[in-house]
């Protein structure tokens, strides 16, 4: 088993590295932060990069990467911001949903907007009363002719009101069937006529901005149906891989930033005439850190490799992703407490992290749902 990367891959992190230093320097982000603006300019110097090129293939206008080179990709852009990441990844996970699951029509009419910048995707399937339990979501779509009439409420839909968004909306399309056999998969561009959104003030993921989507008798074209009718729990799970990875990936480039601006100051900050990283309690701490740090990683590209040499990887992918999503969040718990007054100074970036990282645990599947997939994997059928 080797874990090195390639020539290409090393180039690939430090292209990525240096595009975001260039034009999203720290000022940037607080400045988006401070005033929950999305990240349009950054956008758009992703799409000249090549980055949402990458994982798709040469045929549609992508660069035929793997799941290594996006996970590469995501570390580095959440060094920086697990916000700014958020705006990436949901238009790469939506677009390998219609690569896996559309039809080659779809494929050839979406994925060159996408990959060009021309329109962006975002995801929409939890509501008020359907996070985990998506079994209970009642949004609903019918039949009527050449299109679909979509009504229903969404809830926490990240990037849904950005501009030239195009929604991934799942609902409800049989109502008396059980959810795997009843949902089904709409793209909605997010400027149709009877769609209403609300932006939520969040603690944290402010540039993305979190809404929630209000749907009557929107008509919607039975073209933008996605993998079939009663097919959207198909779609949900031909990309669960690839998300969980590339969340667990966010987390690990968020802690690791974590990291970095804490052992810094634990050598520059200094009491009793001494730097505090020169106190055990302090010193521990961060070796600590730097450990459990590694051990994400460690797990999370080991999944990763599996996943790009054809291996089932469930149980190695889902234990990454709560790993990774426990570590950022103990860390910057832990950075904030090394930082004392400064990290809950809005002047330095710690609170930042501390924000963005309560939704590593939420995000993507609870730590709770990873536990009983773990469990179940295990046999022990968990209720």
């Amino acid at each position: 088993m080797d874990f090195s990367f390639t020539e290409e891959q090393n180039l690939l992190r430090e292209s990525v590295s240096k595009l975001m230093d260039r034009h999203a320097p720290v000022e940037y982000i607080r400045k988006l932060d401070k005033e929950q603006g999305y990240p349009y300019e950054l956008y758009d110097k992703w799409v000249e990069a090549g980055l949402l090129r990458m994982p798709f293939p040469e045929q549609y206008g992508g660069l035929g990467g793997n799941i290594i080179d996006l996970a590469i990709i995501s570390e580095e852009l959440s060094l920086r911001s697990t916000d700014l990441t958020m705006t990436y990844g949901g238009s790469i996970f939506c677009g390998l949903n219609v690569l896996k699951k559309g039809s080659e029509e779809q494929k050839r009419t979406w994925l060159p907007k996408l990959l060009s910048g021309e329109v962006k995707f975002s995801i929409s399937m939890s509501e008020p009363d359907a996070g985990s339990d998506i079994g209970a979501m009642r949004t609903t779509a019918r039949r009527d002719g050449d299109h679909w009439v979509i009504n229903g409420q969404k809830l926490w839909a990240t990037g849904a009101a950005a501009r030239n968004n195009v929604i991934n909306v799942y609902v409800k399309t049989d109502t008396k069937a059980h959810f795997r056999n009843g949902m089904s998969l709409f793209l909605v561009p997010n400027d149709s006529k009877g769609i209403k959104m609300r932006k939520l003030e969040m603690l944290g993921r402010r540039c993305a901005g979190t809404y929630e989507i209000f749907f009557d008798d929107v008509r919607v074209p039975h073209e933008n149906l996605v993998g079939g009718e009663n097919k959207g729990f198909e779609v949900v799970l031909s990309g669960l891989n690839v998300e969980r990875i590339t969340s667990a990936a966010n987390a690990i480039g968020g802690a690791q930033a974590i990291l970095n601006l804490a052992t810094q100051y634990a050598k520059d900050r200094k009491q009793f005439g001494r730097p505090i990283g020169t106190n055990q309690a302090i010193a521990h701490m961060l070796a600590d850190m730097h450990t459990e740090v590694e051990a994400a990683r460690s797990l999370m590209w080991r999944a990763a490799w599996l996943v790009s040499a054809g291996k089932d990887a469930v149980r190695e992918i889902t234990m990454a992703k709560l790993y990774a999503g426990e570590t950022y969040v103990k860390a910057a718990a832990m950075g904030m407490q090394v930082l004392g007054g400064y990290g809950m100074n809005y002047e330095f970036d710690m609170q930042r992290y501390f924000r963005d990282s309560r939704a590593a645990t939420v995000a993507a599947g609870t730590s709770q749902i990873q536990r009983n997939l773990i469990a179940n994997l295990l046999g022990l059928k968990v209720q």
